[in-house]
């Protein structure tokens, strides 16, 4: 009965939001109505209004317009969000809401006169969301006094800029578009009568007129707006000062947001429907925003130059295209350069692709492509050569375009282009000559463009178009026009300016790296035709089925065959000339032969052909030698198939020992004397010919490719010159970059320069400053020869020299330090020379690598292959004694790569030793010999993998054999191939014995685990060295590494099929006593010795499962014993891999691990050490950083006595955390309080006893320590 009575007199519970009411399905929509996914919000809305629709409750659907309306403020933005759309769908779907109740209850909830200042955010955007759902709802227009107040809140809320942004106003025009020309007309028009009339004011008022404009034609007619704004129109001369400040504080506002301002946009098209644009884009926008120093007004007038270019017909478009506005764009492109500058270019091209993108009219597309062609800084473009918004062009605007590049080419027009300089540039230019310098940057920036377009695979264009561009540039880089003649359309054009030979070089450099690109081009109108789908693509090809290189060749044996019309720059002599028609005869041979029997050296030959001579232009006399030397080849090579089958070829791929080289030799020659030339075109087709030619490769080739990489070897002995040239092979981005940085800003480049070469001058002399002894002498001599050096006897400081001497002394020591000067700067060049051609040299190297990659992968199994592993190691190893540079790093890498991957890893390795099984076990003893005399174990582990891929070749394929084939010969010769066993076993043996035996071996583990693992027959051989040095290795780290090896040993099926029966018995019982030996003696000091351990574990977890599987007679119990004795000390209770390994083992000697009880601490000792920690407050010192009182101190002799009890300790501990203000009650609490004993009462410092002051010197002395033993606890 007190129960009951207790319970009747507790306070009943108020539920003021209804919530204890509702079910627990229904209060998680509001909740899942706020979470940030937003396709849970969604579903939760959905759930929400079919719940409400189905259970047809009063009380839910008022609950659910309460709370829903709470959430409008919500601090998180998509709660925000999904509330309002919540709300805005339980509107639509119950029309019995009234619209004005909802309104009123938001006001009551989310009022901004009585919100503090920390709720006016959360607030403004309840107002602002609750106005949004109803405007949602889509019944807003059928209560026109609701929408006039959602209006009205709307405009309140258009202060709260910094929280809102222009939500406010977006909402308002979106309301505006969805509303009636009768309720606007009859109801909003009123309310908004102040705004309208104060349109050019600010810019969102004049947003709010354009779009009531806009949208309400017939309302706002001009009579009305003469009535609002005092003109009939927007865009008059009158207005333009307003609307220019209206402008500029739209662009000031999105300053950091880099948008265009919605009633900037709004105005462009006022202006277009007025027809008053040219007005307004030259008193607004030129005069107006540009007036200002460039900033935000500045790119409001590149915004409103990009977004006008989809409204303007051609005529206008030549007039923005062509003003002021672009002018001010090109100089701000041009000073963007710079570091930590705003860069407006990327926006101009999004402007400018969304417009070519969505404008069907070519005419207009080329308007503004070529408008972006003229803008130019002294003749050079400012848009880069390499233009992505190209590919938007529709085909006939590409062929447009084209035409007019190349008509500019040759005629420059630039005084229709929008040329602009910086102010530096201005006042160093001189007239006369500048303006040919125009015209030659503006041709190089020609010449990118056209090859772009046809690089940029994006660009529709047809294989018509990609030959007239390639024949154009190829053309003007290596002939000139005579005559004109219409077989040749590039002589119809005459030149204004002649070419210059920069000109000339760069137009060859493009030229080059587009053919580059053109020889893996696929079939320009392949991608069309759907019968092309399923079959492979070809690359390369023209749609004829010829090469793009050979059409080429066509093309210049057609400029050649008309001297009257075309002439090459550089003449070709007789010579030439028959070289070039022997090109072509042979080019035409090898077709006839490809079509009655193709083979693959054909292909390779009519392309090195037409590479060399294409090159013929660029370097004639090195490529008519080039041509001598492939006809020879192609002689030969015919001769060599006629009578292949009279000769006959040794299995070993020795060669006939001829005084003349074979083919294939010369073809390798070739290669390299190509490759040495720095060039993507050559490497790719070298690349491609050796693919090609390497089955018939000849040890004597082999050796020329290999003797480049030879690091033993000079330069000079190779045979091959380095040239020295430009890399004009690069990507049309690169080349862009390059040309936009040295070409944009000469005059600044050319200063840098010069500065950069004074510095390294100065930095020459200051290497120079020690003198070399020569130098001194002839300093000496010279002094000696004028008197002029003072002696011993001379005893008066006066000058003896009169003027005539002085002068002829200063003359002969200004001739010999210029003398001196010039032999420090040759010394410099040499260096700089010296390092030229090393780099050189070394990217030559990288290339060669390509055809030792080439031939590993081609031809894996070729017995070549062996005669490239010492070289290819030597590589190695000599690359990393070398300086470690990027270049000489991407060398060792590609190199070790090859070796790794390509060689030791390879599918295909070679089958046939047959005779040359006592040179391979020779090279394998001397890998392993060279493995352990290395210092570096890194390159020791590629030489024991060299070794390792020899024994694989020796062992080759095993066959089946009979079962009286296998009864006769031993299971380990008969899987082993023609591997000498005993050889390599006594090779392997010792290197493991110098493993294991030496502290710094070379060798790892890791090299005779693999070798275990691969060569398991091997290793039985093995077997009794890795398990004596289980005990026997010289430190533990080989002890724990023979476990390994062992372990993996014994793992090998094959090793227990060899030692069957009493010799499997008799292993595993030397193992478990070599182990039980190992774990004897090992203590778990350190780390070294736990990884032996485990090791050693899971040797022995393997050797007892092993035994209890098979029944083995093995005696464990020294195992036993040794491993009780292991956790003798209790070490291994704690968890972790060794402790789980041992314990897996000791389950089979029947030994549990024991469990560890957890002892729970006394409640005392919890509150003693809990306590501080609960009351510990963050941002004050911990107790070790304080400062003690030292007059409280206790003395030791009564130390026990004067401790005070625990919660005394604890309450102490704690208040030492709280304000100063309570300083008092603290020290209080620490004399005495908290229940302590009157005797812990701390002495005055005068009986501190003598034994406690020499306690407390040392410990004064050490820094960071406290005075703690004297402290009372």
């Amino acid at each position: 009965m007190g129960e009951v009575g207790k319970d009747t007199d507790r306070p009943k519970l108020i539920d003021a939001k209804g919530i204890l009411k509702q079910n627990r399905e229904f209060l998680d929509f509001f909740w899942d109505i706020a979470k940030p996914e937003r396709e849970t919000r969604l579903r939760a809305i959905e759930n929400l209004v079919a719940y409400l629709k189905h259970g047809e409750k009063p009380d839910e659907l008022k609950y659910t317009l309460k709370r829903l309306v709470d959430g409008l403020s919500h601090t998180r933005e998509e709660a925000r969000t999904g509330f309002s759309v919540a709300l805005a769908q339980v509107l639509s779907a119950f029309e019995e809401i009234s619209l004005r109740n909802t309104l009123d209850q938001i006001k009551e909830k989310h009022n901004l006169k009585t919100a503090s200042k920390k709720l006016v955010r959360n607030v403004a955007f309840g107002n602002f969301f609750g106005v949004l759902a109803l405007s949602q709802s889509a019944r807003l227009h059928k209560e026109p006094q609701v929408l006039l107040e959602c209006v009205q809140t709307l405009q309140a809320l258009a202060q709260y800029r910094d929280h809102l942004r222009d939500l406010p106003r977006k909402t308002m025009v979106d309301i505006l578009s969805e509303t009636s020309e009768e309720v606007f007309e009859e109801v909003l028009l009123g309310a908004l009568q102040t705004e309208l009339t104060s349109a050019f004011s600010t810019p969102e008022q004049l947003e709010l007129l354009l779009v009531a404009m806009q949208k309400f034609p017939s309302v706002l007619k001009p009579q009305k707006l003469q009535k609002l704004l005092g003109t009939s129109t927007i865009i008059t001369a009158d207005t333009l000062p307003k609307l220019v400040q209206v402008m500029k504080m739209a662009a000031r506002s999105v300053k950091k947001e880099h948008f265009l301002p919605a009633v900037a946009f709004d105005l462009l098209q006022a202006s277009l429907r007025e027809g008053s644009f040219e007005l307004f884009w030259n008193g607004a926008v030129v005069k107006g925003m540009l007036s200002e120093q460039p900033g935000p007004t500045h790119y409001l007038s590149f915004r409103m130059l990009g977004a006008a270019l989809p409204l303007l017909s051609k005529s206008q478009l030549s007039l923005v295209l062509s003003g002021e506005v672009m002018k001010r764009y090109g100089e701000h492109t041009l000073s963007a350069q710079l570091p930590d500058r705003y860069k407006f270019s990327p926006e101009m091209e999004g402007y400018v692709g969304s417009f070519l993108q969505g404008c069907p009219d070519p005419e207009k597309q080329l308007t503004v492509m070529v408008a972006f062609t003229q803008l130019t800084n002294q003749g050079y473009p400012v848009v880069p050569s390499y233009w992505k918004v190209v590919e938007h062009l529709v085909p006939t605007a590409v062929q447009s375009y084209v035409e007019w590049l190349k008509d500019h080419f040759c005629q420059p027009h630039l005084e229709s282009c929008l040329d602009f300089s910086t102010r530096r540039q201005a006042g160093q230019q001189d007239p006369i000559p500048q303006s040919e310098n125009h015209v030659l940057r503006f041709r190089k920036w020609v010449v990118a463009r056209l090859a772009s377009i046809i690089e940029n695979r994006q660009v529709q264009k047809e294989e018509e178009l990609v030959k007239n561009v390639a024949s154009f540039i190829f053309f003007h880089a290596f002939f000139d026009a005579n005559k004109s003649s219409p077989d040749i359309p590039e002589t119809e054009c005459v030149l204004s300016v002649p070419l210059d030979a920069a000109t000339r070089a760069a137009t060859a450099e493009t030229f080059y790296s587009l053919l580059q690109y053109l020889t893996h081009l696929p079939v320009v109108d392949d991608s069309a035709d759907p019968s092309s789908l399923g079959k492979r693509r070809v690359f390369g090809l023209t749609s004829d089925g010829s090469t793009w290189i050979y059409s080429l060749v066509q093309y210049a044996d057609l400029l050649l065959n008309h001297p009257k019309h075309a002439r090459p720059c550089q003449a070709f002599s007789p010579e030439h000339r028959h070289a070039w028609e022997s090109m072509l005869q042979s080019v035409e041979n090898l077709q006839k032969k490809a079509k009655k029997s193709p083979s693959p050296e054909v292909s390779a030959f009519e392309q090195l052909f037409l590479l060399v001579g294409i090159q013929m232009f660029k370097a004639a006399d090195e490529s008519v030698e080039l041509l001598k030397d492939l006809q020879s080849c192609v002689q030969k090579a015919q001769e060599k198939k006629s009578k292949r089958k009279k000769k006959v070829k040794s299995a070993s791929g020795a060669e006939d020992e001829s005084e003349e080289p074979h083919w294939v030799e010369v073809v390798v020659e070739i290669l390299l004397s190509l490759l040495s030339q720095p060039s993507r075109l050559v490497r790719r087709v070298c690349k491609t010919v050796f693919s090609r030619v390497c089955p018939h490769l000849t040890h004597r080739a082999l050796t020329a490719i290999l003797d480049v990489l030879d690091p033993n070897k000079d330069e000079d002995e190779s045979g091959v010159v380095v040239t020295d040239e430009k890399e004009g092979d690069k990507t049309k981005k690169d080349e862009v970059k390059e040309q936009d940085e040295s070409d944009k800003d000469s005059d600044d480049s050319e200063s840098s320069e010069e500065e950069e070469e004074e510095d390294d001058k100065d930095e020459a002399m200051e290497k120079a400053e020690e003198v070399d002894q020569n130098f001194r002498l002839e300093l000496m001599k010279v002094l000696q020869g004028q008197n002029a050096l003072a002696t011993e006897e001379d005893g008066s400081d006066e000058e003896e020299l009169d003027d005539e001497a002085m002068m002829k002394l200063d003359g002969s020591i200004a001739a010999l330090f210029a003398e001196q000067k010039k032999k420090i700067q040759a010394k410099k060049d040499e260096k700089d020379r010296l390092r030229r051609e090393k780099v050189l040299v070394r990217d030559f190297k990288i290339k060669v690598l390509d055809l030792v990659e080439v031939f590993l992968s081609k031809q894996g199994n070729n017995p070549l292959v062996l005669n490239m592993l010492e070289p290819l190691l030597s590589v190695i190893e000599n690359g990393m004694k070398a300086e470690a540079d990027q270049q000489e790093q991407n060398f060792l890498a590609k190199a070790a790569d090859i070796f790794r991957n390509q060689l030791c890893r390879g599918k295909m390795y070679c089958r046939n030793v047959e005779g040359r099984e006592a040179e391979l076990h020779d090279l394998m003893e001397r890998l392993i010999n060279r493995a352990q005399t290395l210092a570096d174990s890194s390159v020791s582990l590629y030489y024991f993998s060299a070794a390792l891929y020899v024994l694989k070749v020796l062992r080759g394929v095993v066959h089946t054999e009979t079962e009286g084939e296998k009864k006769a010969r031993d299971p380990g010769e008969r899987l082993m191939g023609k591997v000498d066993v005993e050889r390599v076993t006594s090779c392997f043996k010792d290197a493991l014995s110098c493993f294991m035996t030496k502290r710094k071996s070379p060798l790892t583990g890791t090299m005779f685990i693999d070798l275990f693992t691969r060569f398991p027959v091997l290793c039985v051989n093995l077997l009794d060295t890795a398990v004596g040095s289980i005990t026997a290795g010289v430190r533990e780290h080989q002890q724990g590494q023979a476990c390994a090896m062992v372990l993996r040993a014994l793992q090998a099926r094959e090793t227990q099929q060899i030692l069957h029966g009493s010799k499997w018995t008799e292993l595993c019982q030397r193992t478990v006593d070599q182990t039980a030996k190992s774990l004897e003696k090992v203590e778990l000091k350190n780390k070294a010795s736990q990884e032996t351990v485990l090791k050693a574990l899971e040797l022995c977890q393997f050797l007892l499962k092993t035994v209890h599987q098979q029944k083995l007679d093995v005696d464990v119990g020294s195992l036993e014993n040794a491993l009780q004795a292991l956790n003798g000390d209790g070490s291994l209770q704690k968890p972790g891999r060794l402790s789980d390994t041992y314990w897996s083992i000791m389950k089979h000697f029947g030994v549990q691990k024991p469990k560890v009880e957890k002892v729970k601490k006394a409640p005392e000792e919890q509150t003693e050490q809990t306590g501080p920690e609960k009351k510990k407050k963050k941002g004050f010192l911990p107790e070790t950083k304080k400062r003690k009182n030292r007059k409280k101190t206790a003395p030791l002799e009564n130390r026990d006595a004067a401790a005070p009890p625990r919660k005394a300790v604890a309450t102490e501990e704690g208040d030492q955390g709280k304000k100063k203000k309570n300083r008092k009650r603290k020290r209080k609490e620490r004399g005495g309080g908290g229940g302590g004993d009157p005797e812990g009462q701390s002495p005055p410092k005068q009986a501190r006893t003598q034994q406690t002051a020499q306690t407390e010197r040392p410990q004064k002395k050490r820094k960071g320590q406290k005075e703690k033993k004297g402290m009372a606890d």
